[in-house]
């Protein structure tokens, strides 16, 4: 077992919010829970409420000036150069339907990067964590990407809910499979970016989703020793919500695959 050592107060506090909201989550979870849906269709329950109140909580508690955007109750705007991103439980409807992949998210961005993250998924008790430069964790151990070529890989991908993120998220699942050996949809950004980082998958594509979504996920990547640019191959940058996470392997040919679809669509389809 390899401990990260010296761990930030934000990280302590972090990694204790989403312990603390995963009990919480797996209170209710496959209970006969009432069921709401957003604007956009999405689905919310009382325990992603519960669990952002906790997280919330904990870090109001511990970090008072710092401003929070969370996915239920939105962006606590504070005079801070800190923000929290926090996703009390991404994968709702897995979560809704009692299917164990889901996640509490919490990420802390300082001057427009990510310098903490922390996802845990409560049934499996999986959490994983990392601060800048200082390596990714599963559980304590220190994990890296893997070495697993095209023919080898797993490649999931992650699209918001607007048509034209949909229609290249079709053609992604058409085309790709022609050039890789599997492709799944785990319904939980953050497990699977988490998943890149330990070596269990090989790459993700993002496509539009919200910082709260993958905030946490795209460090664990980085420290994890993968690779993240912009969809064309380009530098990526946190806010930009299209990307494509790998082991680095094959992430030329991932690149040549999306630019190639997504020339198929409008200039629109670029933005968040």
């Amino acid at each position: 077992m390899t401990l990260m050592k010296n761990k930030s107060k934000e990280l302590e506090v972090a990694i204790k919010a989403a312990l603390e909201a995963g009990k919480i989550l797996e209170k209710y979870f496959e209970t006969e829970i009432e069921r709401n849906y957003k604007d956009d269709k999405s689905v919310v329950t009382l325990a992603d409420r519960e669990a952002e109140d906790k997280i919330k909580e904990i870090i109001i508690e511990n970090f008072p000036n710092h401003s929070i955007l969370g996915e239920e109750t939105g962006l606590t705007q504070n005079k801070s150069e800190y923000i929290w991103h926090i996703d009390p439980l991404d994968g709702t409807t897995n979560f809704a339907n009692g299917i164990p992949l889901f996640a509490v998210s919490i990420a802390l961005e300082h001057e427009q990067k990510i310098i903490t993250s922390v996802v845990y998924n409560p049934v499996t008790n999986n959490l994983f964590y990392t601060e800048k430069d200082k390596g990714a964790y599963f559980n304590n151990k220190k994990i890296f990407v893997s070495s697993d070529n095209e023919s080898q890989c797993i490649v999931t991908i992650a699209a918001g809910k607007q048509k034209e993120k949909k229609d290249l998220e079709r053609n992604l699942w058409y085309y790709l499979p022609e050039k890789i050996r599997s492709m799944r949809h785990f319904g939980c950004t953050a497990l699977e970016l988490s998943y890149v980082a330990r070596g269990g998958i090989e790459a993700n594509i993002q496509i539009g989703l919200h910082t709260y979504d993958f905030a946490a996920g795209a460090l664990l990547v980085q420290e994890a020793g993968g690779k993240i640019t912009t969809l064309d191959g380009g530098v990526w940058r946190f806010p930009d919500s299209y990307f494509i996470a790998s082991n680095g392997v094959f992430h030329d040919l991932l690149v040549k695959e999306v630019k190639k679809q997504k020339e198929k669509f409008p200039p629109e389809a670029d933005q968040p």
